[in-house]
This record gives structure tokens, C-alpha cells and sequence, in this order.
């Protein structure tokens, strides 16, 4: 079988992943933070052009969710079958994905439009910010479609193997993205709707991409016209496994809501550092979330090939190597808040307020590799419920309710919503990570000594 991850080096393989994914994923990052970067700079907008960008945040967050509910609970699903060696289901699955990714699109894009004022009002939209937000959202919507299906069935690409082709999806559309914002922001002077155009631009290009590699002959697996009518137990299936990455994304969309509602009280400026602080998170994190989405289809296809001893041997090395990568970057942004600040905004007051901010919201940061690791594993294995509740139980149990009480202890305000994410960090990391060492490394382990008593 091509690309098969039962041979050879476990740490071999989760770097072959990791590396090209890690790479793809940062490129995709680049679609908004390229838009935040330039909009961050428009001249006389005083920061509120970026504050409306961080306003709609919720609204892009909820697409990813929806994007990850089906690609990654499809792609992991994939992944098992073909180390089972059911190409058939393989195929199935794949092809399920897409309508699933389709439908939904569609469905996510009419909603938007018709609901689109009163939503953003209840983001945290004030009068001066509406405008900005209106502009983007307006032009943004319309490449929904693109980034549901060049994103989502990006997963059957690095499902089959081919995690430096799944790179290639993002990076030409970064590139033809970080070409466009310029000339579309300042040379045509269309402002944020210029922004919003050459993403939307981007994105058709990167879908382009995935369709012609999965309609292609590279491919091993296939998009088969007799699967399009989706089949109720595959669906389910890979809802049941995609659900937890939905939750989590579902659950930031919440707390990115929670957020913009309670900072609205101290004044547009704390959304816009919010803004800055959440397109710097999604940088630092991007290595441990690459290594965790790496190591993914390696695992998924051990699992299924009934090698738990390999298994083992990718967790410790994909939660080392998360772990150690997620310290320098907090070691780094901690000693240097304001020059991450810098490329996002040259507004004063905003850099003077966030420093303080950035410093309590990273403070422990090196814990959230935890939290990525129980959380890949237990959807690597196709654990769903466990990854769930770790989900839930971060972001919904901890952070919502930390970020309303918070502001009101000690006086710290505006500062406690910032105060919310290292305490969800630490507490939620912790109690995922130990659990799935509980959970997943006693059924590997009987797993062994029942392989071993069948072969004795």
C-alpha cells in the first residue's frame, strides 16, 4: 500500500507530516493575518479599522468549526480505514466529506447575510466600528465555499501521505493573497473591502488546487459519483469524530464573543488588542498544533493496522517535541510582547496598554501543548466522547465564566478577560493531558498482551 505508516521511523514519519503541515497551516494563517497587518495600518483609521476586523472573528471562527467537524472528523476517520486497508470506506468517507462541506457552505453563507446587522451588534459592534465590519464581512462571505472545501479536503490530501502537495494548497493562495492586499487596499484604495477581496480571491485559487489533486491521477483515493448521496452511519461517523475539533473551534467562537461583549464595556481600544493578541496566538501555537496534526494520520493508521507499540512511541515523541517548541515560543513572546504588537499596529496607546496584556494572557502559554496533545491522540484513535468533554470543559466550564468574574476581583477590569486564558490553560491542560494517559495508554496496553497471546 502507498504511503504506508506502519513501516518505518514513528518519528520519521510524524516530522515528514508535521513539517509540510505546520508549514500549510501558517500559510493559511497569513490569509487573515496579511488582512490585519495592512488594515492595522490604513491611515486615519486610528485602530478602529482593525477593531472591526476583530469583531467579526466569531463569524470566521464558526466557519472553521464547521470546516473542522467535517474534514478533520472525515480525515481521521480516512485515515484508520486505509490502515485498515478498506479502500472502499476510505473512498466512501471521502466523498461523504465533501457534500457534508458543500451543504454546509451554503447553508453558513445564506445565514450570514440575512442576519448580518443584528449579529454584528451583538459581537460587540459600536457605531464607529460597524462600518469596517460590514465591509469585510460583506465581501468575505462570498468565498465561504472556497475555504470550506480547499481547507476541509485538505485532510484527505494529508490523510493519503501527500502532506507536501497539502502544503502547496495554502501556499499558493498566501502568496497570491499577501500580493493582492497591498494593491487592492492602497492602490485601488478600496480599504478593508480591497482586504476582503483578495482573500476571497485567495481561497478560490487554493480550493482550485485540492479539487484538481483529488480529481487528478496522484490521488489514491478518490471522489466517487456513487457516494455523493451521503449514507446516514458514515455521516454519523464522521460527525461523532469530528465533533470534538468543532467543539473546540465552536467553544473559541463562544469565548472570542464573550470576550469582544465585556471589553466593549472598557471601550473599542481593548477589543482591538484583543484582536492583535488572538493573530498572535494563532503564530505561536501554530508549531504545537502543526506537530499534533502531524503525528494524526501516523497514529490513526497504526491504530487501525493494530500496532500499538508504535502508537506509543508517536505520542511521546509528538508531546515532547510539542512541548518543547510551545516553551521558546512563550519564552519569547513573554520577553517580547511589543515587538509582536508592532507588524499589527503602530497606534501608541494601543502598544502601551497590550504590553500588559499580551504578559498576562501568555503567562502560561507552555501548558496549552498539553491540551493539544490529549486532544489529537483521543481524535487520532477515534475517541470521540473524552475529546469532547475536554473541549467543552476548557473553553465553556473554565474560560466563559472566568472572563465575566475576573474583571470584577481586585479591580483588574479590562485586564481580567486577558486573565481568563492562562488559568483555563493550566487547569485544562493538566486534566486532558492525564486522562488520556489514563485512558488511551491501558488500552494500548492490553492491546499488546492480546496481540502477544495471539501470537504465543
Amino acid at each position: 500500500m502507498d504511503n504506508d505508516f506502519s513501516q518505518g521511523s514513528v518519528r520519521k514519519h510524524i516530522i515528514s507530516q508535521a513539517i509540510p503541515l505546520t508549514i500549510a497551516q501558517l500559510v493559511q494563517i497569513l490569509y487573515n493575518l496579511t488582512d490585519r497587518v495592512y488594515i492595522g495600518h490604513i491611515p486615519g483609521s486610528s485602530g478602529l479599522a482593525l477593531t472591526g476586523i476583530g469583531i467579526i472573528f466569531p463569524i470566521v471562527t464558526l466557519v472553521t468549526a464547521f470546516t473542522t467537524l467535517f474534514g478533520m472528523g472525515g480525515g481521521s476517520l480516512c485515515s484508520i480505514a486505509r490502515g485498515a486497508g478498506k479502500t472502499e470506506r476510505a473512498e466512501r468517507i471521502m466523498t461523504n466529506t465533501f457534500v457534508l462541506l458543500c451543504g454546509s457552505a451554503a447553508v453558513l453563507t445564506a445565514l450570514c447575510y440575512v442576519l448580518k446587522r443584528p449579529v454584528l451588534y451583538a459581537l460587540g459592534a459600536s457605531d464607529a466600528t460597524y462600518g469596517y465590519a460590514d465591509e469585510y464581512l460583506s465581501i468575505y462571505l462570498i468565498g465561504t465555499v472556497f475555504v470550506m472545501l480547499s481547507v476541509g479536503m485538505n485532510w484527505f490530501i494529508n490523510a493519503q501521505g501527500f502532506a507536501r502537495f497539502g502544503m502547496m494548497t495554502v501556499v499558493c493562495g498566501a502568496v497570491l493573497n499577501i500580493a493582492l492586499d497591498p494593491v487592492f487596499i492602497f492602490v485601488f484604495g478600496l480599504g478593508v473591502r480591497g482586504a476582503a477581496a483578495a482573500t476571497v480571491i485567495s481561497q478560490f485559487a487554493s480550493m482550485a488546487w485540492v479539487l484538481l489533486f483529488l480529481f487528478g491521477r496522484r490521488t489514491v483515493l478518490r471522489i466517487r459519483r456513487k457516494h455523493l448521496i451521503p449514507d446516514r452511519q458514515t455521516v454519523r461517523e464522521i460527525t461523532s469524530l469530528g465533533i470534538a475539533g468543532f467543539i473546540m473551534n465552536g467553544t473559541n467562537c463562544l469565548v472570542q464573543i464573550v470576550c469582544n461583549v465585556v471589553l466593549s464595556a472598557y471601550g473599542d481600544l481593548y477589543i482591538g488588542i484583543m484582536t492583535v493578541i488572538n493573530s498572535i496566538r494563532e503564530i505561536a501555537q501554530l508549531p504545537v498544533s502543526g506537530v499534533a496534526n502531524g503525528a494524526q494520520p501516523v497514529l490513526g493508521y497504526n491504530y487501525g493496522a493494530r500496532e500499538p507499540v508504535r502508537v506509543k512511541s508517536g505520542i511521546k515523541f509528538s508531546v515532547f517535541l510539542g512541548t518543547a517548541i510551545s516553551v521558546i515560543f512563550w519564552a519569547l513572546v513573554m520577553a517580547f510582547p511589543r515587538l509582536f504588537m508592532l507588524p499589527f499596529t503602530s497606534d501608541t496607546e494601543m502598544l502601551m496598554d497590550g504590553e500588559l496584556a499580551m504578559r498576562i494572557y501568555y503567562c502560561a502559554f507552555f501548558s496549552m501543548s498539553l491540551q493539544f496533545a490529549g486532544q489529537s491522540v483521543f481524535t487520532s484513535l477515534g475517541m470521540a466522547k473524552p475529546a469532547v468533554f475536554f473541549s467543552l470543559f476548557r473553553k465553556v466550564i473554565l474560560v466563559v465564566p472566568l472572563t465575566f468574574l475576573l474583571p470584577h476581583i481586585s479591580g483588574l477590569g479590562a485586564y481580567g478577560v486577558f486573565a481568563a486564558e492562562p488559568v483555563s490553560n493550566i487547569v485544562g491542560g493538566a486534566a486532558c493531558f492525564s486522562a488520556m494517559l489514563m485512558i488511551v495508554w491501558r488500552k494500548l496496553t492490553r492491546m499488546e498482551r492480546a496481540l502477544k497471546t495471539d501470537k504465543a
